[in-house]
């Protein structure tokens, strides 16, 4: 069992939360973790970049010159590729660089990251987070009063518009609620921020995911 402390948002503790690892798989399957990691950073890639090629050029498609006698190279066309302003040989097309896993496998792989946080002491629970408006003062307030100071994913239990305005303009902070946690996202991020409702609410999924 892990045992976590649950903190106000101004930083004093007020509670303690046990988290199992049987729960979570029980052990950091590295292999798993990292093809989600290079699943999700591939999934990012737009791959739209294209160049033109020897037949997207604009010009004429007939020899410059004949092949022998001219006491120059051999030339063809104006479109070829070892000229200035010819096509571009083995040029870049558009292309889809986005790759799937399996539900379970991306579950367990997130439930990985999860782990490794929780066994490095990345995690931070607090007891909530709720605003009536967007206020980003304030929330950079309660990140300080946690010290968290470097990049951080914030877990919540469903979307809050007001938590997403007031973090959009933190620095290397993001919000996602529970049902959208990710390994890629888990593990981009050095600290994890839970609310205490989103804790409870992910550690009751996964319970009623293996019953």
């Amino acid at each position: 069992m892990i045992e976590l402390t649950v903190y106000n948002r101004s930083g004093k503790e007020v509670d303690k939360i046990s988290v199992d690892e049987a729960a979570l798989g029980g052990a950091v399957r590295y292999g798993l973790l990292k093809q989600a990691i290079v699943m999700h950073q591939a999934n990012q890639r737009v791959g739209t970049v294209q160049t033109k090629s020897r037949g997207m050029v604009a010009g004429s498609d007939k020899k410059l010159y004949r092949q022998k006698g001219t006491g120059n190279a051999r030339m063809g066309n104006r479109r070829t590729g070892i000229r200035v302003g010819g096509g571009m040989i083995f040029g870049k097309v558009p292309r889809d660089f986005r790759q799937r896993m399996p539900r379970k496998q991306k579950r367990l792989a997130r439930d990985s990251a999860v782990l490794a946080k929780l066994r490095k002491n990345s995690v931070v629970v607090v007891d909530g987070l709720a605003f009536d408006k967007p206020q980003t003062k304030d929330f950079a307030g309660i990140l300080k009063n946690l010290k968290i100071d470097r990049s951080c994913l914030v877990a919540i239990p469903q979307h809050d518009e007001n938590i997403y305005k007031s973090a959009r303009n933190v620095p290397k902070v993001a919000v996602l609620p529970v049902a959208d946690l990710n390994a890629g996202d888990i593990c981009t991020h050095q600290r994890m921020l839970f609310t205490k409702d989103a804790l409870v609410a992910f550690l009751d999924r996964e319970a009623g995911s293996e019953s």
